[in-house]
């Protein structure tokens, strides 16, 4: 059994806070020596960059639909191992779900199904009494999730805290473990996708500080420790794939600022299939790392860096020849823009990218897509045959202007299902061995993902 003291920091909805309120208590308690594992919950690329620094560890999204809860479970108490604390941040509001009715893709059901405790962040401001009933009913609804504390934000005073620690209390409603007041968690950097991704410099470390500060000011973390230790023990996990001694092919990863929304656990899957991922950058590299058997170019926001990228005409050159070779190529949303003819930025400049995929990609003021999907192979694929599914998330703020499709050679390899309305559309554009698409795949969602692409790349070697 794996005995992990874990706490799962829950909001009420989105915006209250939990983010912010998460990466202080990392931070906070990381400083006073305890090794904090952090988690994510839900297909969240960013706000893990942050519990990352804030903590020195990486941190891994848990997801029970897009990973399954037998996955998310195993991935938990595999990386959980030798930590002091496992410190999950949730996702919306702690009951929001993929269905209404539904627990499924919820905090909530992370909770149940790692038997997390919980701390409710609450938006406190211009609240009394009602914070009880609020506590008492996000802790009873759907027959209990163990929520055992409260931390109230944007407190109004020392008075207005008193108030609301008296108001749960009178209620029978779990205690309050902190009061954070108005104002005094600094803003992060936003972007159109959310937030910036958080960058190893000073500016971001201090940031991460202030938010420490904030937060143990105002959280008791002797309380939460308690709450976090109440937790019983797991299953044991079980023996993970180990990567081969010998790596079988090589892997190129595109890497850099304009790259980089990959899964950790994916990466890691990838490595115990025989694939060796050595990372290069299509921003500065000027040629691709030689030797290479197969690239992946993940998502990220090529369309901020899109004057590097389009003046890079060595690596461009170099990406359109590998495809024309017909060594494996696999592109996600990002990874699409790049491999398209280019990108249209919001003031109508064009910037030519590599020209593979017959469409241009133009940027939007709101987003295109958002949700989750399960892919349906439609032909034989890098991830599988025929009828193979995989689930995943869309989240993109541009759009193709023309249908690849109707370029020869070019056809659509996915029946892509979003799941909360069921709408279906083409999409996955393959060429040969090159893959393309808008959708964000978690190689757990399909058995053997990671091996079937491994096993895709070698069959290319052996020829």
């Amino acid at each position: 059994m794996l005995n992990i003291p874990r706490i799962l920091v829950a909001g009420t909805q989105s915006g209250v806070g939990k983010t912010s309120i998460t990466l202080g208590l990392a931070r906070a308690l990381a400083r006073k020596g305890v090794r904090v594992q952090p988690y994510k919950v839900g297909p969240d690329f960013l706000d893990p960059t942050y519990h990352r620094l804030a903590s020195a560890r990486q941190c891994y999204n848990l997801d029970g639909w897009m990973m399954g809860a037998d996955y998310s479970r195993e991935l938990f108490t595999r990386t959980a191992s030798g930590a002091d604390l496992a410190l999950i941040e949730g996702v919306m509001g702690m009951y929001d779900s993929m269905t209404p009715g539904s627990l499924e893709g919820s905090s909530a059901q992370m909770a149940l199904l790692l038997q997390a405790p919980v701390a409710l962040v609450v938006d406190a401001g211009g609240m009394a009494g009602s914070l009880a009933a609020m506590a008492q009913g996000y802790d009873r609804y759907g027959g209990g999730n163990n929520v055992s504390g409260v931390i109230a934000n944007r407190v109004g005073s020392a008075d207005h805290a008193e108030l609301l620690k008296n108001a749960l209390r009178l209620g029978s409603a779990p205690p309050l473990v902190g009061a954070v007041g108005k104002g005094a968690l600094p803003p992060l950097a936003r972007r159109h996708l959310g937030l910036v991704t958080a960058e190893d410099q000073a500016a971001t470390r201090q940031i991460l500080e202030q938010m420490a500060d904030a937060v143990e000011a105002a959280v008791d973390l002797e309380a939460l420790m308690a709450l976090a230790k109440n937790a019983p023990p797991l299953p044991a996990p079980s023996a993970g794939a180990e990567a081969p001694a010998k790596p079988l092919a090589r892997l190129g990863l595109a890497s850099d600022s304009a790259f980089h929304f990959y899964y950790p656990d994916n990466l890691a899957a990838l490595e115990a299939a025989g694939l060796a991922i050595e990372r290069f950058s299509p921003i500065s590299d000027k040629r691709l790392p030689k030797g290479l058997d197969a690239i992946y170019f993940g998502g990220g926001y090529p369309e901020e860096f899109a004057g590097e990228l389009s003046e890079n005409l060595s690596m461009l050159e170099d990406v359109r020849e590998f495809i024309s070779s017909g060594r494996p190529v696999y592109a996600e949303c990002g990874g699409l823009i790049y491999l398209s003819r280019g990108v249209e930025d919001r003031q109508g400049r064009r910037y030519p990218l590599v020209g593979k995929l017959a469409s241009w990609t133009r940027m939007l003021d709101r987003f295109r897509a958002l949700g989750y999907v399960e892919a349906t192979l439609t032909r034989p694929s890098l991830f599988g045959e025929t009828g193979a599914t995989l689930r995943g998330h869309r989240f993109h703020y541009s759009e193709l202007l023309e249908d690849p499709a109707a370029a020869p050679d070019w056809a659509p390899a996915y029946r892509l299902v979003r799941a909360r309305t069921g709408q279906q559309a083409d999409e996955g554009y393959q060429c040969g061995r090159a893959l393309a698409s808008y959708a964000h795949i978690h190689f757990a969602s399909a058995p053997g993902a990671a091996e079937k692409f491994a096993e895709r790349i070698l069959e290319v070697k052996a020829l």
